[in-house]
């Protein structure tokens, strides 16, 4: 019975003290428990501040509406630099005078917006035409609200019911109505130039140093976009 009893108190013991020797490592581990964090997120990699789907809007300027913007994904990134609307899967602009008529339809494969700046960046195939049957096609194109005009240093072709120009430089108003090319080649109505009748079915116009003047450069920050 002694025996019992002893071994009983041992069992005991050795019971209370693994339990009291667990307590004391646990708090041992959690109190020399390092913590492990990530290196900090760079700017360049941060995910968007707002994502939207479905997008069909009316945007204002200066208090009057402007445009209509329909698309299917609207990223809003205020973290980046500079900050940017980003318009992965395409976007298609309305473009309204003071009374709410329709003067443009814009359209795009992706677009970019910088805010601070009002520049819009259009990549893809861009295309514009305006109430009076022009019709814009390029691959990049610059659309400065600032400055209210569109701009671009690629290719661009521009067709009206009476003539088609394709050059390297481009440069517009908002409304397309006032337009310039330059380096530029294509077919014109005879009454359009002086000279004879292959010169006015063929003109070309190589003017390379007017490019400065009426062509701001794309902001190095943007080109890579």
């Amino acid at each position: 019975m002694k025996s019992f009893r002893a071994h009983l108190f041992s069992l005991r013991t050795f019971l209370a003290l693994a339990f009291v020797a667990s307590q004391v490592l646990t708090v041992v581990s959690c109190s020399e428990a390092q913590e492990h964090t990530a290196g900090a997120i760079n700017p360049e990699d941060s995910v968007s501040m707002m994502t939207s789907y479905g997008v069909n809007t009316l945007i204002s300027d200066s208090g009057v509406i402007k445009y209509r913007i329909v698309t299917e994904r609207w990223d809003v990134n205020t973290v980046r630099r500079p900050s940017r609307w980003e318009f992965m899967k395409g976007i298609f602009f309305e473009q309204f005078d003071e009374q709410f008529h329709v003067q443009a339809y814009i359209q795009a494969d992706t677009a970019w917006y910088f805010d601070k700046e009002r520049l819009w960046k259009l990549r893809g195939r861009v295309n514009i035409r305006n109430v009076k049957g022009l019709i814009y096609t390029s691959e990049e194109l610059y659309w400065d609200g600032m400055k209210h005009e569109f701009y671009s240093t690629v290719f661009s072709r521009v067709v009206t019911p009476e003539r088609t120009m394709e050059g390297t430089y481009f440069r517009s108003d908002e409304k397309m109505d006032h337009y310039l090319v330059t380096n530029s080649k294509g077919s014109f109505m005879a009454s359009d130039v002086d000279g004879s009748e292959e010169e006015s079915q063929s003109a070309t116009e190589p003017t390379d140093t007017l490019v400065e003047e009426y062509v701001r450069p794309a902001p190095e920050k943007h080109r890579s976009n």
